[in-house]
């Protein structure tokens, strides 16, 4: 195997690792905000804007962590993928 191609693999396996620690990183802070949220609004006296705010706190959570899920498989494609982009 030529030296540029073991730089290059070397790069992607760098690459793999930084995604890996991102993945981590954005997983267990929208995990510890969401369950800071969750404890405020177990806190809440007033029953309609308890459910006003857990009905908030669903939305926004799945969004964090589908959009988190979409980030990470994005650039492992980008870092994976083929070098040829696909054609329209």
């Amino acid at each position: 195997m030529k030296k540029w191609a073991e730089e290059a693999d070397l790069k992607k396996w760098a690459a793999l690792a930084i995604v890996a620690a991102l993945a981590v990183t954005l997983t267990l802070g929208s995990v510890i905000v969401l369950v800071g949220a969750t404890i405020s609004i177990s806190r809440m006296t007033n029953p309609a804007m308890r459910a006003l705010a857990t009905v908030a706190e669903l939305l926004t959570g799945m969004l964090w962590l589908v959009g988190t899920v979409y980030i990470v498989t994005h650039l492992a494609v980008l870092i994976f993928g083929r070098d040829s982009s696909p054609r329209r």
